[in-house]
């Protein structure tokens, strides 16, 4: 039989039994837990709230006002609610900034996914050449295991050629926190970008140095929260931002998207080998418009044939170690449709051939392995006689 809880013994214990199950749209965290409620009195059935913002300008405040109205008038004797917003002060934003941070007296800031006890996947999706569909797959992939139930972010580090906001149907900018940075949602997916922080369509000029600090903050100045899955959308090739993540990352597994075209293939196969000098585990190969459906049924190699399975192959044998062939995507005009209008194909048509074969890379993704580094493993040691 089920514990139930005891009522709420007053009006005022109701209400704040119900403000604690209002989360903060961003942060997904209760506001009681935030520091975000002030305060509240309640009269005549009537509920006023102070609501303390992280910023003046909240572009969320609306969903909070509707949240808290929903969870409030659905206690008896409730009629009405008003929110009253104000705006943390210095001091509350630092208290919220340490409290997110989890605690402690300095509270700086760290890489969480490069942490010992971190649980959270990290998949760096490269290719050799530009092209190949990367960005696609990585939104698609990014969308496929948030509708799973997962908690997922992606870091768009591709700083030169950034697109992901724009396939993930991200208009929002992040929202700052003293030096902590939120970043925005679509599609159940936080996504940072540098396009977030740039005017209209500038070109980004940067060399290494800048580049290694970008993906530096984007990794430990922005609040993730506990991810399950977090997607880095690498530049082509292997240059700074794939040495950064190396340093930065070493426990990212790297993801290797090419097109079946042998030319293509054989850059695929150097973007993968950087693994060899950075010590970090291939987790497979994504095949990209592997094909074409023609209305009569038959397909149409566009691009050839192999080049995915050919990767795989030479990646294993340099390796050392098995590097699969995770999925061939077809090529299908609604894959490049459903990116440019920001609703990813395994959601806006997930019948299609290329969502399913999508799907089914995520649901290889999805699975996690768990280590056995410092977890007792339940043996008894028998003293000999």
């Amino acid at each position: 039989m089920g514990i139930m809880s005891a009522p709420a013994s007053t009006v005022e214990d109701a209400i704040q039994a119900a403000l604690a199950t209002v989360d903060d749209p961003e942060i997904r965290r209760p506001i009681t837990d935030l520091g975000m409620v002030k305060g509240f009195t309640v009269a005549e059935g009537t509920v006023r709230v102070e609501l303390l913002l992280t910023v003046a300008g909240c572009p969320l405040r609306d969903k909070l006002n509707n949240d808290i109205t929903a969870a409030l008038t659905a206690i008896p004797g409730i009629t009405s609610v008003t929110v009253d917003f104000g705006v943390m002060d210095e001091e509350q934003r630092k208290a919220l900034q340490t409290t997110l941070r989890g605690g402690g007296a300095a509270a700086e800031p760290v890489i969480p996914f490069a942490q010992p006890g971190s649980r959270t996947r990290v998949y760096a999706v490269a290719s050799g050449k530009g092209g190949v569909g990367k960005s696609s797959v990585t939104v698609n992939l990014a969308a496929a295991l948030a509708k799973r139930g997962l908690s997922v972010g992606v870091i768009d580090a591709d700083i030169y050629g950034h697109s992901v906001p724009r396939m993930l149907g991200v208009d929002g900018r992040p929202t700052r926190v003293e030096d902590m940075i939120m970043p925005p949602q679509s599609h159940g997916v936080k996504v940072i970008s540098i396009g977030m922080f740039t005017a209209g369509n500038a070109a980004v000029v940067w060399r290494g140095p800048m580049l290694h600090r970008a993906l530096q903050q984007f990794l430990a100045d922005v609040y993730w929260g506990d991810l399950d899955v977090l997607l880095l959308d690498l530049p082509p090739g292997t240059g700074d931002v794939a040495i950064s993540l190396a340093q930065l990352l070493p426990n990212a597994e790297i993801l290797v998207v090419t097109t079946p075209q042998t030319a293509a293939a054989e850059v695929a196969e150097r973007a993968g080998a950087i693994a060899m000098q950075t010590h970090q585990r291939l987790v497979g190969v994504v095949e990209n418009m592997s094909w074409l459906e023609l209305p009569d049924g038959s397909r149409m190699e566009v691009f050839g044939e192999g080049g995915g399975q050919k990767v795989a192959d030479s990646l294993t044998t340099t390796v050392g170690a098995s590097v699969p062939l995770l999925g061939q995507i077809p090529l299908d005009t609604r894959v490049r449709e459903a990116g440019d209008a920001g609703d990813p194909i395994v959601l806006a048509a997930p019948d299609a051939p290329a969502a399913q074969a999508l799907d089914a890379v995520a649901n290889k993704l999805a699975v996690r392995r768990e280590s056995l580094v410092g977890k007792p493993l339940g043996l008894m040691v028998n003293a000999r006689r």
